[in-house]
């Protein structure tokens, strides 16, 4: 699924096939970093802004090289990353509404429901992790990428990459179990 078609001369062509195989796996892992559709939506939009603005630039050779999966995911990353230091900076606005995040009006009421709960209790449980174990377990595990990417993404080792993505598993079981809080 990483192979994009070979109309890699037409940027546009190549950049809606790459929106098709990957806005879901996007915007997973953008949701379980920020925890907040509304801020996932967002964040994935942006992320394949950025991208479809760089593919122009980039001739048809670089883009048919392109790993497209962790390419984007590097992108992801970083926006989220510039939008958490730029938060850290401000106080924080007063909310308009408390958590209130709308549903989806083509998926089914119930079926919603169980997946926002599903939904809520990870995200919750995800940011009970450092910030670093979060990304790494997001990035492995929600955007299924492989440990060298996930290394490269974060700018670490690949053995710190894996100790952040085995602790960050560690200390979710544990949460899950009752274990220490």
């Amino acid at each position: 699924m990483e192979a994009i078609a070979e109309t890699t001369d037409d940027v546009d062509c190549w950049f809606v096939e790459l929106y098709d195989q990957h806005r879901g796996p996007v915007f997973s892992a953008a949701l379980r970093l920020c925890g907040r559709w509304a801020d996932a939506e967002d964040l994935t939009a942006e992320t394949f802004v950025k991208a479809y603005r760089a593919a122009g630039d980039y001739p048809p050779e670089r883009r048919a090289r392109l790993r497209p999966r962790a390419w984007l995911m590097t992108i992801l990353w970083n926006l989220w990353r510039n939008r958490a230091r730029t938060a850290a900076r401000k106080p924080p606005p007063e909310p308009l509404t408390d958590g209130v995040d709308v549903a989806d009006p083509r998926q089914d009421v119930a079926g919603a429901a169980e997946r926002n709960e599903t939904s809520g209790q990870l995200a919750e449980l995800l940011g009970r992790l450092t910030d670093i174990q979060r990304e790494a377990v997001v990035l492995r595990h929600v955007a299924d990428l492989s440990i060298s990417e996930v290394a490269a993404i974060l700018g670490v080792p690949e053995g710190t990459a894996k100790s952040h993505v085995s602790r960050g598993l560690r200390r979710l079981r544990e949460l899950t179990q009752g274990g220490v809080r």
